[in-house]
């Protein structure tokens, strides 16, 4: 039986990326890896770099066996690391976009000096008074009035969206996009549910809840996305 190939090179478009077997032991991959390296054709003679992607599989490496990996292919001449893929992440990793996927749902009132905040999108049930605030890294839905601040996508999300059963903010933030609260706000005994969202010319524009359904198609898995 033909033994498989532990080090695999490919040219792209970019470079060259190197698919690494994940089954054999680190000591077998480094030395197939060097060997392979010193042996092959790439550019020995173009003094420009090349960059390499090298593509993990299902094999976890620590920080430091990363570091003796990039050595290796560092001391190839014009080779340099552009980037690692790996199909494994670690538990912090996990546990990061878990929380930055997960619905935190908080029953209370944001009161003036009060900051409430969540990695992942925020359901608050109650009121933001003037100055409370309220962020998240995803979007931000409110079951009540919103008269502070809000900030939705705070980890460079331009598609979050702020939505409020009252949408008074004294100021409206999504990303870096910020969005002062007019002086004046006419009266009205029943107002509807709106939102606001980035739009194509990168302003903060508040409209009915009813145009998620168009504008932010993903935002719901809900059968028929309306």
């Amino acid at each position: 039986m033909k033994k498989s190939q532990i080090v695999v090179i490919k040219g792209t478009k970019e470079g060259i990326s190197l698919h690494l077997d994940d089954l054999c032991s680190f000591e077998e991959l480094l030395k197939e890896l060097d060997e392979k390296l010193s042996e092959s054709s790439i550019s020995a003679d173009d003094r420009s770099l090349i960059s390499v992607t090298i593509k993990l599989g299902n094999r976890y490496l620590t920080p430091k066996q990363e570091e003796v990996l990039k050595e290796i292919i560092r001391q190839k001449k014009n080779l340099a690391v552009g980037s690692i893929v790996s199909n494994v992440i670690t538990k912090e990793e996990s546990d990061r976009l878990k929380a930055e996927t997960e619905i935190v749902s908080v029953a209370k009132v944001v009161r003036s000096g009060q900051v409430l905040e969540v990695a992942g999108d925020l359901l608050l049930i109650g009121d933001v008074n003037p100055g409370g605030t309220v962020k998240a890294g995803g979007n931000i839905f409110i079951m009540g009035a919103l008269k502070g601040i809000a900030h939705a996508g705070y980890n460079g999300n331009d598609e979050a969206i702020i939505a409020a059963s009252v949408m008074k903010p004294t100021q409206l933030r999504i990303n870096e996009c910020i969005n002062r609260a007019p002086d004046y706000y006419p009266d009205s005994e029943k107002r509807e549910m709106e939102c606001a969202y980035i739009n194509a010319s990168d302003q903060i524009m508040i409209d009915r809840i009813q145009v998620l359904s168009q504008l932010r198609p993903n935002l719901t898995r809900l059968e028929g996305g309306r």
